[in-house]
């Protein structure tokens, strides 16, 4: 098995290696480079729907996604899908998964199933890095925040998607929870900033229009820094990244054509602040 870093801040390519049948010493080594890369990646892997929950159950148990309509069978498998007539995409725009929830995920693993021919493909973005170019005062003044974070806009009954719309259900599922600005790691200790665009409404104790000002520009300064890197799906692609470490954004340049991958979400813990 070879790792190799994808870029300066996240992501990592692993290769020779069939996920399919992994020893327990490759899961570790895979575990300490997801750790370290925040996101990693796989081509030429050939894995039915069983063959993904078995992959994703070597690193966590698996947290069902309470919106997204399920693969037929396997429950525990998200479709995320984009057909040739949809003009909205899923996940199109930088976010992290299941923030809302009082306990995060901890990661995700997507499995391509059917690409477009071109386009689709997803960036993922280094929070670590992010909170390290802060300067000291900003750092001292976010040490001290919290923020809340709703699934009620975006998958709430009036949350824009059309009633016709399979790819979701469930709206009385919605909820919220409230998390510090800056977490640290539970396993690497890094601390990382843990607000994105698509969950976060404001800091607890102020109002979403005193928060938008901050919060915009720590998503600008996370968005337009060289922290990302930019991942081309192929037949046979497998991703997975740490959903705490990590923003990702699925583009939506494929207008007309199918994009169909499943997704597991893995299990994650509390994330206590760094004060």
């Amino acid at each position: 098995m070879r790792i190799s870093q994808v870029s300066d801040h996240v992501g990592a390519l692993v290769e020779d290696v069939d996920i399919t049948q992994l020893t327990d010493s490759e899961t570790s080594v895979l575990v300490d480079a997801w750790g370290e890369h925040g996101a990693l990646f796989f081509r030429g892997q050939t894995l039915d729907e069983q063959q993904h929950i078995e992959f994703a159950e070597r690193f966590s148990s698996i947290d069902i996604n309470k919106f997204f309509t399920p693969v037929e069978g396997h429950p525990q498998i998200a479709q995320v899908l984009k057909e040739p007539d949809h003009t909205v995409n899923v996940g199109g725009g930088w976010h992290t998964d299941h923030s809302y929830d009082q306990v995060p995920a901890k990661g995700s693993i997507l499995v391509a199933r059917d690409l477009p021919p071109t386009g689709g493909d997803t960036r993922f973005l280094s929070v670590g890095a992010a909170y390290d170019a802060l300067s000291d005062g900003l750092k001292t003044t976010l040490a001290g925040l919290h923020a809340h974070h709703s699934s009620e806009h975006v998958f709430g009954a009036k949350a824009g998607y059309d009633e016709d719309d399979d790819r979701f259900g469930n709206p009385e599922g919605i909820g919220g929870s409230v998390h510090p600005v800056v977490v640290r790691h539970p396993h690497t200790g890094r601390k990382l900033l843990y607000v994105n665009a698509a969950f976060t409404t404001h800091f607890l104790g102020w109002t979403p229009q005193e928060s938008a000002p901050l919060l915009s520009f720590l998503y600008q300064h996370m968005a337009s820094g060289p922290f990302s890197y930019q991942f081309e799906w192929e037949p046979g692609s497998v991703a997975m990244w740490d959903n705490r470490s990590t923003w990702h954004w699925a583009l939506n340049d494929y207008q007309g054509h199918r994009r169909l991958m499943h997704r597991i979400t893995l299990a994650g813990e509390e994330l206590g602040g760094i004060s």
